[in-house]
């Protein structure tokens, strides 16, 4: 339910395979919901090998493809190099490409950089390019990780800590220092494995808090989930009840 836009229902179904390259994770997996106008959200995610990674996203909506999204991810034994493409339009030259690399340079210390590049009739002189740096580090129950953008004048800096084994907390920074703007985000998740329930909820300081509850229902396959999302400056609020099955 939602005071933005009229309240509706969507129906999804997932797929997985059997092709597993470890124990928590089998390939391909397929996932979609579907409402009763037709739009479609589809996703395709499949390994071919231990190293490949292949992701396709999907977006239909009043019969009209609206967004397309191919990536790739290439693993190695201590780096990781990844491609993106959305709404490539081979004929009309238009689309964004996402280019990623993270290197392994301790055991805690990950270095990284992203070249993004975006080209269209709608982009001022027809093109652009955006380059950032990026780094990693991670603790015993802690990591902290940053990107800066020199180009656009952004930095984007997280913290995420887990307390103890129910209590995880988490705090995001995201500075635009050419609109000279920032907003700060904290998170947080509490599990209870003997109730099989988990809680997540944050906030920013633009006033926006969200929520989500999700109560397994063993011994059935079913996991019952309630969020609500609030923006008190913009006067929007949105609140939905889920039943996921597996």
């Amino acid at each position: 339910m939602s005071n933005v836009q009229p309240s509706g229902y969507r129906f999804g179904a997932t797929y997985v395979g059997t092709t597993q390259y470890s124990p928590m994770e089998a390939f391909p997996v397929i996932i979609g919901d579907i409402d009763p106008s037709g739009n479609l959200n589809a996703n395709i995610i499949h390994q071919f090998t231990s190293n490949i990674r292949t992701k396709f996203v999907a977006q239909i909506q009043n019969s009209k493809w609206m967004a397309t999204q191919l990536s790739a991810d290439y693993k190695g034994s201590d780096y990781t190099a990844s491609v993106t493409m959305g709404n490539p339009d081979f004929i009309n030259s238009s689309g964004i490409c996402v280019s990623q690399y993270l290197q392994k340079v301790t055991d805690s210390l990950a270095l990284g950089a992203e070249l993004m590049y975006q080209r269209g009739v709608q982009v001022p002189g027809g093109h652009t390019a955006v380059f950032s740096l990026g780094g990693r580090y991670t603790g015993n129950n802690w990591q902290f990780s940053t990107n800066i953008a020199p180009s656009a004048g952004g930095v984007h800096a997280c913290y995420w800590q887990k307390a103890n084994e129910n209590l995880q907390i988490g705090i995001e920074l995201e500075t635009s220092l050419r609109s000279q703007e920032s907003v700060c985000t904290v998170g947080y998740q509490y599990d209870l494995p003997k109730a099989n329930l988990s809680f997540r909820g944050q906030g920013d300081t633009n006033w926006n808090i969200g929520a989500v509850l999700e109560k397994k229902l063993q011994p059935l396959p079913f996991t019952f989930v309630m969020s609500a999302y609030a923006s008190h400056l913009k006067s929007a609020y949105r609140f939905g009840i889920g039943l996921m099955v597996g």
